[in-house]
């Protein structure tokens, strides 16, 4: 057996974490009817209305393809309403309805659980210190990572 090099040790732990987190939210969200990426676009949308496609699939780390579907999907839900922005008649802005305002509220209250559990494991002084921890680690990958060459 090889011994891998450290780093590689910390990547697949920090694969497994992202999936574990995953694995949580997607159960949770399931039982709302929601997916990781529609629960994502109501959080997104809670913290700043009158986004546009393009600015959600960013946000969400989707394509813009993707996200025109997601966001059919959550209109037809009354999740969203759609309507053609001020500054761009061809830009259709997305809005929370009350509907779907009532419903991340109610799927982020058990969402909230599992970042007070993980709170919970550690002392106060641990969990800053991961904060710190994850934040480098961030941004390692960020600086490793090679950028995209337009072309």
């Amino acid at each position: 057996m090889t011994n891998l090099p450290a780093g590689e040790d910390l990547c697949a732990r920090i694969r497994r974490a992202e999936q574990a987190l995953m694995a949580h939210h997607e159960a949770v969200l399931r039982g709302y009817g929601l997916t990781m990426t529609q629960y994502t676009v109501l959080l997104t949308l809670s913290r700043g209305e009158g986004m546009s496609g393009a600015q959600l699939a960013r946000a969400c780390g989707v394509s813009q393809q993707s996200m025109a579907s997601v966001l059919n999907g959550m209109q037809e839900k009354d999740l969203i309403e759609r309507n053609p922005s001020p500054l761009h008649a061809k830009v259709m802005v997305t809005a929370l309805t009350e509907a779907g305002r009532g419903l991340l509220v109610h799927a982020s209250g058990e969402v909230v659980v599992l970042e007070k559990a993980l709170a919970d494991r550690f002392t106060p002084g641990e969990h800053e210190q991961l904060r710190g921890l994850l934040d480098r680690t961030i941004a390692t990958l960020v600086e490793q990572t090679p950028a995209t060459r337009a072309g």
